[in-house]
């Protein structure tokens, strides 16, 4: 990402804005990865693609909301491991 700022509108403008942090997503993602019981490796490259297609999509757009950055990170998710993206999409919901 060339500089840019990216604000991301959390909870339906309930809370504050806050500005887009790659290494935050990249750290959900692995997370969710290591969860499918992923190889750490595996893990790291998975969150990096994925980290990639969410900015290249951010490009465009000066604001997202965290429900839309969480949308397209687990599409794109689903195309490397499918399980992982399941639970990166559900994460509230899982016990």
């Amino acid at each position: 990402m060339s500089g840019k700022v990216i604000d991301i509108v959390k909870s339906g403008g309930k809370r504050p804005t806050e500005t887009f942090d790659r290494v935050k997503l990249h750290h959900s993602i692995k997370a969710a990865c290591l969860s499918e019981r992923s190889h750490d490796g595996a893990a790291d490259s998975t969150a990096e693609k994925v980290c990639d297609a969410v900015i290249a999509w951010l490009e465009e757009r000066p604001e997202v909301t965290s429900h839309d950055i969480r949308r397209i990170a687990s599409r794109h998710l689903t195309r490397h491991n499918p399980g992982a993206a399941y639970i990166y999409e559900h994460h509230r919901f899982t016990i």
